[in-house]
């Protein structure tokens, strides 16, 4: 199982960028590292709704005029790089 998985959602009044984790348990400690990125303008963990969903997502709002696409490419990035060293340090 994959230790997360990211979903672009379009809404029309501000699309979103959602992160799913296998571990809920984590949401806090990556909410807080995905505090560095300076395109967020917020993180909420908020409770799912839905089929075949964990209980949780991270919920990222981003700042006017930002390449979604591109944005999450960086933080799949940056979240894979967490993953591994964290596997690394057990």
């Amino acid at each position: 199982m994959l230790p997360f998985r990211s979903e672009i959602r379009n809404s029309p009044s501000h699309p979103t960028i959602k992160i799913y984790l296998s571990d809920e348990s984590l949401d806090e400690r990556i909410k807080k590292h995905l505090e560095h990125f300076k395109e967020i303008e917020m993180i909420e963990i908020r409770e799912t709704h839905g089929q075949n969903r964990v209980g949780e997502n991270i919920t990222i709002f981003l700042k006017d005029h930002v390449d979604i696409n591109k944005i999450k490419s960086s933080i799949d990035s940056s979240l894979w790089w967490y993953f591994e060293e964290d596997m690394v340090d057990e």
